[in-house]
């Protein structure tokens, strides 16, 4: 009789045979119902459609190449939707093409600039809101770090334009204005919108890592002031050299202080950092639950919006004498001031929001290290990359400008000294800003007198 096996439709059956197979070969009796009862009952669980799902699911069609090409437009569309209609500043974007366009002759270079300016707001404050939605990946404290970064994406780019063309003083004074701006303009409206916001009391601040901050803002100071001093009063070794020298030289130490800088707000005093930080997302926890943009897609839209940036910041650079002269405004005004208003759209727009809801730790981190990192990190940088491009880039941004920076620094660290806020502070800064201001407006820059400008 041929042997034909155990239909392979019933396999409660073939459980059941099984078992009774391995008895009689062990020599022992045949297993009691109790037993076949339990097997069955395994048996059944093991096949039910909530042990083994089936074979069409999400998990398999992530293999499938056709799936996530599918759901390609809807998520590109979607991420889209989040970065460029994100934002009420969204129909700026408009000027971004018609900046384009008027760059090849069809407009003045008055309108060139400012279109190109007007399209840099809703660029800027963009690159903010990606870079927030990447730090949901990176953790609190790097986030913090990226955040000042990619803040200061638009200066930088800026600055290594105008560097391609040798326009050292625009370099300078835009840097200069960017710090300026960030501890007089945007931590003043922080202090006083969150002061209005919160009258019956004065809002307090980590005034341990305040004070840090404006220990390395005065060492810049340090940094800026010898050069223009030796400048200033002509007792250099070697007339135009040296303090080129003392600048790189200066450039180096600075950025090995920045670097010692991170070391410290990441690993070795990371508990000053992260304790603020902490608590700002505990407080605020239902207010940024979850990232609307995965990992990748943050990259990849900081890159299409590095690259537009870079486009309308050439523009910018090559439009800025004639916008100068169709304006009848000073250089120095436009640098110091315009330009760095337009870059610091992201850092002024949450600094406020950060301030009104008592998170000031968070506000006073975007001011004041964005200024820190500017000082400590992007100028020397400038110097050093400026040496291989054969540009004479230094730190010598003549005598008015650093006792402007000078002046501002310690008004700026004694207000911090307390680690307390108010309107009132938020008020006399911004007085000190218009001040500022208005010094710039009716200042004559001294042409270029730097070797090899």
């Amino acid at each position: 009789m041929e042997y034909t096996g155990v239909p392979k439709s019933d396999p409660h059956e073939n459980g059941h045979t099984d078992l009774e197979l391995m008895a009689i070969v062990e020599g022992g009796a045949p297993p009691s119902d109790s037993v076949l009862h339990r097997s069955d009952s395994f048996l059944k669980d093991e096949l039910t459609p909530r042990a083994r799902p089936p074979i069409d699911t999400c998990c398999n069609t992530r293999c499938r190449p056709g799936s996530w090409i599918n759901k390609l437009p809807t998520y590109v569309s979607r991420s889209m939707c989040h970065v460029l209609f994100g934002t009420k500043l969204n129909w700026l974007l408009l000027c971004v093409p018609l900046a384009i366009i008027g760059a090849q002759g069809v407009f003045g270079h008055g309108w060139v600039f400012l279109l190109s300016l007007l399209g840099m707001v809703p660029l800027a404050e963009r690159l903010g809101f990606v870079t927030e939605q990447l730090s949901f990946f990176t953790g609190s404290t790097v986030g913090g770090l990226l955040n000042a970064t990619f803040g200061n994406a638009t200066e930088m780019i800026i600055c290594i334009m105008a560097l391609r063309k040798n326009m050292i003083r625009v370099v300078q004074l835009s840097l200069l204005g960017s710090i300026l701006s960030n501890m007089l303009l945007v931590l003043g409206c922080a202090f006083f919108f969150g002061g209005l916001k919160h009258p019956g009391k004065d809002q307090k601040f980590n005034k341990v890592t305040a004070q840090v901050s404006a220990s390395l803002l005065l060492m810049a100071v340090m940094g800026l002031l010898f050069p223009a001093v030796l400048h200033a009063t002509g007792t250099e070794l070697q007339i135009g050299k040296s303090e080129l020298v003392l600048s790189r030289f200066s450039s180096v130490v600075m950025l090995v202080a920045y670097l010692a800088y991170l070391y410290f707000q990441l690993k070795s005093h990371r508990d000053l950092y992260d304790s603020e930080e902490d608590a700002g997302e505990n407080d605020g926890a239902s207010d940024d639950d979850e990232s609307l943009l995965g990992f990748w897609t943050s990259i990849g839209w900081l890159t299409i919006l590095t690259i537009f940036i870079s486009i309308l910041s050439e523009y910018l650079v090559d439009a800025i004498e004639g916008a100068s002269n169709a304006w009848n405004v000073p250089i120095a005004f436009i640098s110091v001031i315009i330009l760095p208003i337009v870059g610091n759209a992201a850092e002024h727009t949450s600094a406020i929001m950060f301030a009104l809801k008592d998170k000031l730790d968070i506000s006073l981190g975007v001011a004041i290290g964005s200024s820190t990192q500017i000082s400590m990190f992007v100028i020397p940088f400038c110097v050093v990359i400026g040496w291989p491009m054969g540009t004479h880039m230094d730190l010598n941004f003549e005598l008015f400008e650093t006792a402007t920076l000078f002046i501002t620094v310690l008004v700026v660290a004694l207000m911090l000294q307390e680690g307390t806020a108010n309107y009132f502070k938020g008020v006399m800064l911004i007085l000190c800003y218009l001040i500022v201001g208005a010094s710039f407006f009716v200042h004559v820059d001294i042409p270029d007198k730097h070797p090899g400008s």
